[in-house]
């Protein structure tokens, strides 16, 4: 019988809908998937994305119980596409496997139904990032800003939402909402940083800051977060609902298009390699938060050509140039499809 503690290092356990744990242990030519209070799922792997049940299926056992094995696959292996897993399970299992999004296809093959996953897939499934409940949880009900109408928006998370571990750099990325007070010294000095001030214009004292941050925090449609690794801040993100926020009439805002403002705190992150992991784990959040966001958008500076550029390398698209009232800036926006589609085809 497998315990909590023999998972305490593993970089990509689960927590199933019962509460247990499940997470999975992979070496060159057999893996093992593991549930909390079960026994072992053995497999062998004669290739790197090819999995056969050797013992210890159990049909009980939800299909959420294989996606730590396909993390490993997919988070260490950027160019593969598709995984395949082979188990004596019964059709009613396969197609509740489809039906869960854990896999895409099943069909018979030698010792069992041959699963098919897809890379692209696997990045959508929000089981193993997501901490907490997610915004795409809120009904559907429409409210009025002034003269705006828009999806009434969720109350802001507390705590951590997203984590994944990032077997590049050996560390974890997480993703948690501001505590104000406790987070208002690290902010403060950001903001006062001479690469922050140029582009955000916010250099001041504490006060200042902690105004700044209250009024984010009293708009419905604005939340703050901090980005980490290994639970250490590193940059500050502001996410918001494009619907109702001041970009909304300069294009055809959707109900659920979703925008971002960051800024880097620790210059040890910005290596071109970590940002573009950073930057994509921060956008695999904001679409796996609310299956509904459609597309992301970004209104940089006009003169910050370098990030603009940057991100049409990441699948954002170049829309229109317009003026708010503190500054010139150019309309970007990313869909979905793209994100989670090919070259990348999800946020690694």
């Amino acid at each position: 019988m497998v315990s909590s503690s023999d998972q305490e290092s593993a970089p990509f356990a689960l927590v199933l809908a019962d509460g247990r744990r499940a997470w999975a242990e992979v070496e060159d030519e057999r893996a093992r998937v593991l549930v909390e209070g079960a026994g072992a799922l053995a497999l062998a792997r004669p290739e790197r994305h090819v999995f056969y049940a050797a013992d210890g299926f159990d049909a009980e056992l939800p299909p959420e119980t294989l996606l730590p094995l396909l993390a490993h696959v997919f988070a260490r292996r950027p160019k593969v596409e598709t995984a395949q897993i082979t188990l004596p399970a019964s059709d009613d299992w396969a197609c509740e496997a489809i039906r869960a999004g854990v896999v895409q296809a099943a069909e018979p093959g030698e010792g069992g139904l041959r699963l098919t996953v897809g890379r692209n897939a696997f990045w959508q499934h929000p089981g193993l990032w997501l901490k907490g409940r997610a915004s795409g949880q809120t009904p559907l009900a429409y409210v009025m800003s002034g003269d705006k109408r828009h999806p009434k928006r969720p109350p802001k998370p507390v705590g951590e939402v997203y984590r994944r571990h990032m077997p590049r750099f050996k560390a974890d990325f997480s993703i948690r909402a501001i505590d104000i007070e406790g987070d208002l010294e690290t902010f403060n000095r950001w903001m006062n940083l001479d690469s922050v001030a140029e582009f955000w214009n916010e250099r001041g004292d504490l006060d200042r800051h902690r105004t700044y941050l209250r009024t984010v925090e009293a708009d419905p449609h604005m939340t703050s977060f901090f980005g980490c690794f290994d639970d250490a801040p590193f940059a500050y993100f502001e996410m918001y609902w494009a619907k109702e926020d001041r970009v909304s009439p300069f294009y055809d805002a959707q109900d659920y298009d979703r925008g971002l403002h960051l800024l880097v705190g620790d210059s040890r992150h910005q290596g071109p390699g970590k940002v573009e992991a950073w930057f994509r784990a921060v956008a695999h959040y904001m679409f796996l938060d609310d299956s509904r966001t459609q597309r992301l958008i970004g209104d940089p500076r006009i003169d910050h050509v370098r990030w603009i550029e940057y991100m049409q390398k990441q699948g954002f698209v170049r829309l229109k140039e317009f003026d708010l009232p503190h500054k010139r800036s150019e309309l970007i926006f990313m869909e979905r499809e793209t994100f989670f589609g090919p070259p990348h085809s999800g946020p690694a």
